[in-house]
This record gives structure tokens, C-alpha cells and sequence, in this order.
């Protein structure tokens, strides 16, 4: 009888140390352990880090360390390191946390308006890990570009803005071919047909679409723009385009930070492949980084009999039209008295 009630009491006691032990360990695993206002924070762990450096970058937003150590021991986490982006969302338990911190998330990558490879290096390096450097020489490999159809002057046309979804952690190769991929998709049936029937390559359209859309930023506008422009090219003109004496100016300067509003005569003049006031045809080049719309411009101009264009006075943004240099000359003495009266000299 004795015995039967010593093992009754020693298996209450196991029930009751199990039932402890079971509760710390429920505890440790799935009660909340975040310490951070907000839904969701994002958590960024570099390439090569090890189980050190992530508790250092999730311990800002962890609310007891031991019992995500404890967990993350328990998942074997500490020999499985990931690099990437991670998102922590509030009241995640460790359980949570560790299993978050195995599944890299993605990042919407955006850019519009370079003017060089160079800065598209550095807008992207502002999202994704890479560096500037190593985002540059991968873009510029000779022997990527020569596999792709590009040159350094022309590698501008393979980024078609847009945005687009990537690895925070994705290496530069991985970028580059990526950013093929799109450019080739992007380059359909329609748009080649478009561009053979203009008798221009995609490099070419490229080219003369990153004119225009430096020549206006309204987008109803510039298919008229195009439609100028290549007016001036099936006549054999030069396309005396104020941009590209810009762009040349900037680049022969290195200093793509200075704002010329004004173009003037003695600018018209320098010797650069990309001024197209010196130099017939198109550019090397893009002379920046020209978006959708401005391509798809070139590629379904306006029809029209206009040769010339010059900056609207009454109609800020958009641009006065002509037939014959004489409308032209009218058009621009408008635009000069208005820029004098302005007192924009530069």
C-alpha cells in the first residue's frame, strides 16, 4: 500500500515537473518576444555574416535574446545563416522570428532619370547590397557587352526604368543578366517591327528617344517631338538638339551636377561625338536614361510636316511647332526675349 503510494506521488511529481518544463519550453518557443512598435520591421543581414552578427541586428527589435537563442540552437539556425532581407512582423514568438529569418524576402528596385551608367550604379547600390564599384564593372565587362550586343557608350539602353523585384543580397552578375533579360523582353515583335519600319535599331531608338525625352517632360507632347526629329533624319538634317549640346558639356567637364537652362552659340560648337549640332545623325549613345514613354514616342511618332520646335512662352512646358525657318525664327525671338527678361544666362 506504501509503495503504491510512494510511485502514485512520484508520478504526480514527474507529471507536475513535465507539465513546468513543457510550460518554459511553451514559454521559450511561442509566447510573443518583439519589442518594436511598428507592424513589420525589416531586418538586412549582410553575405558571410554568421550567428553573431544577426543577433546583433535582430536584438534592437527581440524582447528576451535567451529564448531566441535557446529556439534558434534548437533549429540548428546558427549553422544555417542566410543573407538577404528579412521582415519581423509585431508579436511574432521565436519560433516565429527564427523561421522569418530563414525566408529572404524580395525588394521592389526603381530607377528613372541617369544620365551615366556610373549613377545608376549608385542609385542601385542604394537598394540592393552591391556596392557602386562592383555594380559598375559588372556592367561594363567587355566581354558581357560584346555577348549582348552593347558598348560602354550604349549600356544606358539596356536598363528600361521600370521596377523590378530582386534578392536584396543579388550579386552584380545577377543584376546585369537580369536587366538583359528584361531589355530583351521588353524588345517584343511590335517594338521591332516598329523601330525596323523607321529603319532604326533599338540602340538607335534608344538613342533618340533619350533626346526627346530631355526635350520635354510631357509625355502628350512626345510623339510630336519624335515626329520633329525624325523629320530632321529622313531629310539628311543635322537634329541640332539642345540637349545633346548639354549633355556634351557635362560630359567633357565631368560634372553632371551643373543646371544649364541656356544653350549658347558659342556651346554650339564643341567638339564632341554627342553634339548633334557639330555631328549628323544620332548620338554614340542615350544621353540619359530615357523611359517608356519616350521610347514608345519614337517608335509611334506623330505624323506631321514640322521641322523645327522651340520652348512655348503662353504655353509653359510644352513647345511652338513650325514648317519653315521663318515660323522658326519668329518662334525663337519670342523664347529669347522672354529668357533675357527673365535674366537666365546660364
Amino acid at each position: 500500500m506504501k509503495l503504491r503510494r510512494i510511485v502514485g506521488i512520484v508520478s504526480l511529481i514527474v507529471v507536475i515537473g513535465g507539465t513546468v518544463i513543457g510550460y518554459r519550453m511553451y514559454q521559450q518557443i511561442f509566447s510573443p518576444n518583439t519589442k518594436f512598435g511598428d507592424e513589420r520591421v525589416a531586418v538586412f543581414i549582410p553575405t558571410g555574416s554568421d550567428y553573431e552578427a544577426v543577433k546583433k541586428l535582430v536584438a534592437p527589435y527581440v524582447e528576451d535574446m535567451d529564448k531566441l537563442n535557446s529556439v534558434a540552437e534548437k533549429k540548428e539556425y546558427p549553422a544555417n545563416v542566410k543573407a538577404g532581407k528579412f521582415i519581423l512582423k509585431n508579436g511574432m514568438n521565436s519560433n516565429d522570428i527564427i523561421n522569418s529569418l530563414r525566408q529572404p524576402v524580395t525588394v521592389n528596385v526603381a530607377f528613372n532619370n541617369q544620365e551615366t551608367i556610373e549613377r545608376l550604379a549608385g542609385r542601385l547600390s542604394h537598394q540592393i547590397e552591391p556596392d557602386s564599384l562592383s555594380l559598375l564593372e559588372a556592367f561594363t565587362d567587355e566581354k558581357f557587352l560584346a555577348d549582348n550586343g552593347f558598348n560602354k557608350d550604349n549600356v544606358l539602353s539596356m536598363f528600361i526604368p521600370n521596377s523590378y523585384e530582386f534578392f536584396w543580397n543579388t550579386t552584380p552578375n545577377k543584376v546585369r543578366e537580369k536587366m538583359a533579360k528584361e531589355y530583351r523582353k521588353f524588345w517584343n515583335e511590335e517594338r521591332l517591327a516598329k523601330a525596323k519600319a523607321l529603319n532604326l535599331t533599338p540602340l538607335q531608338v534608344s538613342a533618340l528617344a533619350s533626346i526627346v525625352h530631355k526635350e520635354t517632360v510631357k509625355t502628350d507632347e512626345r510623339p510630336r517631338v519624335a515626329g520633329v526629329y525624325l523629320n530632321r533624319l529622313n531629310k539628311g538634317m543635322k537634329l541640332e538638339a539642345d540637349p545633346t549640346v548639354i549633355y556634351a558639356m557635362k560630359k567633357q567637364s565631368g560634372d553632371f551636377d551643373q543646371v544649364i537652362k541656356r544653350v549658347l552659340f558659342k556651346d554650339l560648337v564643341i567638339d564632341s561625338p554627342y553634339n548633334m549640332y557639330k555631328y549628323e545623325g544620332l548620338p554614340p549613345g542615350p544621353i540619359a536614361m530615357p523611359d517608356i514613354t519616350a521610347i514608345d514616342a519614337v517608335l509611334n511618332p506623330e505624323k506631321h510636316n514640322y521641322i523645327y520646335f522651340c520652348a512655348s512662352v503662353t504655353n509653359f512646358g510644352y513647345h511652338e511647332f513650325a514648317v519653315t525657318p521663318a515660323q522658326h525664327e519668329a518662334n525663337r525671338q519670342k523664347y529669347v526675349a522672354w529668357v533675357n527678361k527673365m535674366g537666365i544666362t546660364r
